[in-house]
């Protein structure tokens, strides 16, 4: 009996100029669940790979014209994101060294046997699948701060977010593109992996990118891969987002960030699901399910010219919403209460008592940094052992006042904010809940 592959699914190229080894490889993998393509040559091998992109290449050295390992250097200068196993009988340490050094990822000596080759195979494969799932850890560990994913944590008895948790479980279990559309700090990617979480795709990779804050230089290379030499300083190959994310979700943040080049692309990627690294003449297909969100009018941005409305009609396949705090003031208690727990166990210290005095001022505050200021507002206040409430009632006094707009509230309290920072615009940003770049701007606009 024949078990099937773990990684069944998985498409393999097989290159020998053996008749008989390609027709034992094919049968044996095609019947563990593999889709097999074989090719007598590298100059074969290679007219396959234009067509289609393949997990695996099982390639013999020994080959009539270009040799395996001539081959193999190419492909690592072209930026081939699969695996390659390089088999030979006739092999001694210094060609397994430069097998390993062109960038095989096994070797194998002829004559094997069944097991020898599909155990090989499976370790590529778990080990690609590892090194997706180690590149998705470094980069939430290296985020200040990491969203919770459930959908338990999408809080507030308010009608808004009842409508919102109830539309992110409709919609989570079905492969459509997602656009989140709310100011900044509400809250748009505890959305966006809700969804993830709740979808077929959960057990796979979710991988966030924040577009705004990549530069418009390197950001097709950040998302879509580059090969080698594709730009100055590209000294070797790079696997861009998307292929780390393959299977899974990529959660595009600021998506109205995008310059205008890169828009005609991602669109044509939603369209096709392939995409081409930069300098690379080869389409490589993904299985990326895209979420989106903005915190700008991309209908008014469509009409300015400033975004490409058919991209933004292929992102509107269905659009979140999230309200912000100053709109559904009755979910501050909850909110309060969820950041207490959370925020104190992760600082190891106490709680602090939310008594119906406080929880009132905290919901006459307007929150202009919305969610997240709330939530660095109670990290604050467990760092101080006590609520800084003075500051929240004089925002209160202020955005009671008929006479102030919002956008005055908003400028006093970024300013008091600033001064109780000493002048220190990232410490100000992070208790704001607000980028660095929109403290700037914000400073620049009043003259600060």
């Amino acid at each position: 009996m024949v078990s099937v592959s773990p990684v069944a699914d998985a498409s393999v190229l097989v290159v020998d100029d053996e008749e008989g080894v390609r027709s034992f490889l094919s049968r044996s993998l095609i019947r563990r669940g593999w889709a097999v393509e074989t090719a007598g040559s590298a100059e074969d091998g290679a007219k396959l790979l234009e067509a289609t992109a393949f997990d695996l290449i099982i390639l013999d050295i020994a080959l009539p014209g270009k040799s395996g390992l001539e081959w193999l250097r190419e492909l690592e200068d072209a930026g081939f994101a699969g695996e390659v196993i390089l088999i030979t009988a006739f092999a001694d340490m210094n060609t397994a060294i430069d097998a390993l050094r062109a960038g095989a990822s096994d070797f194998v000596l002829k004559p094997f046997r069944v097991e020898q080759i599909v155990n090989a195979v499976d370790r590529c494969m778990e080990r690609a699948r590892l090194a997706r799932e180690n590149f998705v850890l470094r980069r939430q560990l290296g985020q200040l701060e990491t969203p919770d994913s459930r959908l338990d944590e999408i809080v507030g008895p308010s009608p808004a977010m009842a409508r919102l948790r109830a539309l992110v479980q409709r919609v989570a279990p079905t492969p459509s593109t997602v656009l989140i559309q709310g100011e900044s700090g509400v809250g748009k990617e505890l959305v966006a992996r809700a969804l993830h979480q709740l979808s077929p795709r959960a057990a796979l990779p979710f991988v966030a990118v924040n577009c705004a804050a990549i530069s418009a230089d390197i950001i097709e290379a950040e998302l879509f891969g580059h090969v080698k030499g594709a730009f100055t300083g590209a000294r070797e190959a790079r696997k861009g987002l998307f292929y780390y994310a393959h299977g899974g979700t990529l959660f595009l943040d600021e998506i109205g960030e995008l310059p205008a080049p890169l828009q005609s692309k991602l669109l044509r990627v939603l369209e096709e699901r392939r995409i081409r690294p930069v300098g690379s003449e080869q389409e490589v297909p993904v299985d990326v399910r895209v979420i989106a969100a903005t915190n700008r009018d991309l209908k008014a941005e469509v009409a300015a010219g400033q975004f490409r409305q058919d991209l933004f009609y292929r992102l509107e396949v269905m659009t979140l919403t999230v309200p912000p705090l100053r709109e559904r003031v009755e979910d501050v208690p909850d909110l309060a209460a969820l950041f207490m727990k959370t925020v104190s166990e992760q600082l190891r210290t106490p709680p602090l008592p939310l008594t119906v005095e406080t929880t009132q001022v905290l919901m006459r505050h307007s929150w202009p940094g919305n969610v997240r200021e709330l939530r660095n507002f109670v990290e604050r206040s467990l760092l101080f052992g006590e609520f800084p409430l003075e500051d929240l009632r004089c925002g209160a006094r202020e955005a009671g006042s008929d006479s102030l707009l919002l956008s005055e509230v908003e400028k006093r309290h970024i300013l008091m904010v600033l001064r109780q920072c000493g002048g220190n615009k990232t410490w100000a940003a992070e208790l704001l809940g607000v980028s660095r770049k929109t403290l700037d701007r914000k400073c620049t606009e009043w003259g600060v």
